[in-house]
């Protein structure tokens, strides 16, 4: 692959914190990586079914979507990354200790709704936070520090709810910890993060690699993308024939097929996540267990992660992108034949799913990378915030779909039906990946004219 260069994508652990106060991520990173997994537990706990779950994680990814846009527009007309941050860790410490008293699947509904509501003022204060204390030849490391801290918080929580369950098979009072958590990172915010004296907007973010490959990534405390949105358009004389003129333009490029290609990824990842939890429950394996399961993703994660940017380079994103996929592939029809329990019930059940759900975190790191690396080519020069905004809006289309469809077809058919239906949907994708890599090179070659501005 040529065209980009990969220094924003990192390349190795950095060694120390690039700032004292980046620590402030890594009690609250712990804390949402174990919250996502109790509320899923509580259910199960409850004797409720997937298509609950689905239904929080439908209304959840909608809360999210919706509130990306407002806080957005917040943090540019008010530069107050600190109280941003404050509301974010004190709202999640305090609907994590109310969640101890849930008496309802509707009170689960609504808390985990304002979780979402939450979620994104932590994103956007934190993400501008690192563009506007870091130099620019200081920001990959900071952003490779800040996910490294997101991966090792993701390890941590998953740590604690596995020795609590050990220790002690009520699962209610770990919220408690959590909430703990959460405030102690509010606590080093409030004592150890300041305001930047020359604040950006948050439009800002496309037009740094480093920053955008960080929007990029998947969250790997919430497994999912928290979307991005650009300042809303300006409708002027003129402005619909515009839009159908690029629409035009830009079909005969890489841009849709990237677009497609990741629509897809996107809906199978949330097809298979949703109801990954309430298979292993199925399968036998106890709480703790599950817990450990989780942590096998994030420790595979926190091997190939710092390795995505160096084999980004070395082999060309386009390539890692499409195999990273089908190492996805492989693994939901693992997973898929999981559910012939004659075959991996009982014990090896437990075993497997470590191996596999590893193998996933290890593609999903790769993937995250590679996949942003592409994007960020495609964008470069272009107009990042509106094609950035629908790269977003796409994901969140897909969560939401994913979310319900997850729940319908694990529920009204089979879990291994999900996880097929996961598996098609991900090696559809492959040729739209390598027809956007020929699109791009097509482009570059001349054979194809660049899109006119607009």
């Amino acid at each position: 692959m040529g065209g980009i260069a990969t220094e924003g994508a990192p390349r190795r652990w950095a060694s120390i914190l690039a700032r004292p106060w980046l620590v402030a991520f890594l009690p609250v990173n712990a804390a949402t990586a174990a919250f996502g997994l109790s509320l899923q537990l509580l259910i199960l706990g409850a004797h409720g079914t997937v298509i609950e779950w689905a239904l929080a994680a439908t209304v959840f990814n909608g809360a999210l979507i919706v509130s990306s846009i407002i806080w957005g527009y917040l943090a540019d007309r008010y530069p107050l990354r600190r109280r941003f941050l404050l509301i974010n860790y004190l709202g999640f410490a305090a609907i994590y200790a109310a969640l101890f008293f849930l008496r309802s699947f509707s009170e689960l509904i609504l808390l985990y709704t304002v979780v979402g509501i939450l979620t994104p003022a932590g994103v956007s204060a934190s993400n501008l936070l690192i563009l506007e204390q870091f130099s620019e030849g200081e920001r990959p490391t900071a952003y490779a520090s800040f996910q490294e801290i997101s991966i090792l918080g993701s390890i941590i929580g998953g740590l604690v709810g596995y020795f609590w369950l050990q220790a002690n098979e009520m699962l209610r009072p770990l919220l408690f910890v959590l909430a703990g958590f959460a405030l102690a990172s509010a606590i080093i915010v409030w004592f150890g993060v300041k305001d930047s004296p020359r604040p950006l907007p948050s439009s800002a973010t496309t037009r740094d690699v480093a920053s955008l490959l960080s929007r990029l990534r998947h969250s790997v405390a919430l497994r999912s993308t928290v979307p991005y949105f650009p300042p809303f358009p300006q409708f002027q004389p003129g402005v619909v024939r515009r839009a159908w003129r690029r629409v035009r333009e830009e079909a005969r490029h890489e841009i849709p097929l990237i677009f497609a290609a990741s629509l897809l990824f996107n809906l199978s990842a949330n097809l298979f996540n949703v109801s990954y939890t309430f298979y292993l429950a199925a399968a036998g394996i106890t709480f703790a267990g599950i817990f450990l399961v989780n942590v096998s993703n994030s420790v595979a994660q926190s091997i190939f992660f710092p390795l995505s940017g160096s084999l980004s380079k070395r082999g060309g994103a386009d390539r890692l992108v499409r195999w990273s996929s089908l190492l996805r592939t492989i693994g939901y029809l693992l997973v898929a034949g999981f559910t012939f329990d004659h075959v991996f019930g009982g014990s090896l059940a437990f075993g497997t799913n470590v191996l596999v759900y590893a193998i996933l975190g290890g593609a999903i790191a790769l993937y995250s990378t590679a996949s942003s690396l592409v994007l960020f080519r495609t964008l470069h020069e272009r107009d990042a915030g509106s094609l950035l905004g629908l790269s977003s809006a796409l994901g969140g289309v897909a969560a939401i779909v994913g979310a319900f469809l997850s729940g319908v077809l694990s529920y009204y058919g089979s879990y291994r039906l999900t996880f097929l239906v996961a598996a098609v949907g991900l090696l559809a994708s492959l040729p739209l990946w390598a027809s956007a890599d020929a699109a791009y090179v097509r482009r570059r070659m001349g054979a194809i004219p660049e899109p006119t501005a607009d």
